[in-house]
């Protein structure tokens, strides 16, 4: 009797394990952006980054594949992936942003999408931050480990509001503490 209820309890937590290996984050385009946003108001998450930068392929692969992290920011946030190097042109806010100086099959750097530029973004891997409307919250730079990401995720989820001040987000970083494994 206690050996099937066993093997039971081992298959479930495998499938289990199974699941949370294959779940990711929902990314959507820049393009699909708006029309999401009409359905549906959330904060934006935007990933930027390049092909050849490192921290962005170990973010991708540390941080980005995290259960909690896939799970955070699937429910919160719309998650759009954005090559800051990409040649394809995209429209955001009315407006089309192009890569002119983009140059087919360069290796390494390439020529700087406008949208990236829009977006003030200085260094890779880069994570913008918008609002319901569309409205940049901040753009935050630098590789970040889950636990560092769920500080972010967290304060414009939960405690942002447009007119924050700097003194409500110095106390809020004190007062956390991750849970994100």
């Amino acid at each position: 009797m206690m050996r099937p209820l066993v093997l039971s309890v081992v298959l479930l937590a495998s499938s289990a394990s199974l699941f949370a290996q294959g779940a990711a984050i929902d990314w959507i385009s820049v393009n699909d952006l708006e029309a999401a946003q009409a359905k549906e108001p959330r904060k934006v998450l935007i990933d930027v980054y390049t092909k050849w930068c490192g921290p962005c392929k170990m973010m991708m692969r540390n941080t980005f594949t995290n259960a909690d992290v896939i799970s955070y920011i699937n429910e919160n946030f719309y998650a759009v992936k954005f090559d800051a190097e990409g040649p394809d042109p995209v429209q955001f806010q009315g407006k089309t942003f192009s890569n002119p100086t983009y140059v087919p099959n360069k290796p390494g750097r390439n020529g700087v999408h406008e949208l990236s530029r829009a977006f003030q973004v200085r260094a890779y891997p880069t994570i913008v931050y918008l609002d319901e409307e569309l409205e940049m919250i901040a753009p935050i730079s630098g590789y970040k480990s889950p636990q560092q990401l769920e500080l972010y995720l967290r304060f414009f989820d939960e405690a942002w509001a447009a007119g924050t001040s700097q003194e409500e987000w110095d106390a809020f970083q004190q007062a956390f503490s991750p849970t994100f494994n």
